[in-house]
């Protein structure tokens, strides 16, 4: 699993580390969205209680469409956005 970059970069690129292919067509490949909280706030959340509303961003990611043939993005609090291998499906 790799950890991404900075949240606030504009899509570019396919979100897997080891590509470099440029977006060109939302068409090809597929798109994530995630919404998402820094670490320092999720972190102070868990710690103290709730006194108002946790500031929350929108992130986009996208996956190239050979790299979405075998790859999908999950989000954890902790980890952030991370590339992982799909599952293969059951029977």
């Amino acid at each position: 699993m790799a950890a991404l970059g900075s949240l606030n970069a504009m899509i570019s690129r396919c979100a897997n580390p080891a590509c470099s292919v440029p977006l060109r067509y939302l068409r090809e490949g597929r798109l994530f969205q995630f919404e998402v909280r820094s670490r320092s706030l999720a972190s102070f959340e868990q710690q103290a209680p709730r006194h108002g509303k946790a500031s929350r961003q929108i992130a986009h990611f996208w996956l190239c469409g050979h790299c979405a043939e075998t790859l999908t993005l999950t989000f954890d609090e902790l980890k952030g956005v991370t590339v992982v291998p799909l599952q293969p499906a059951v029977d």
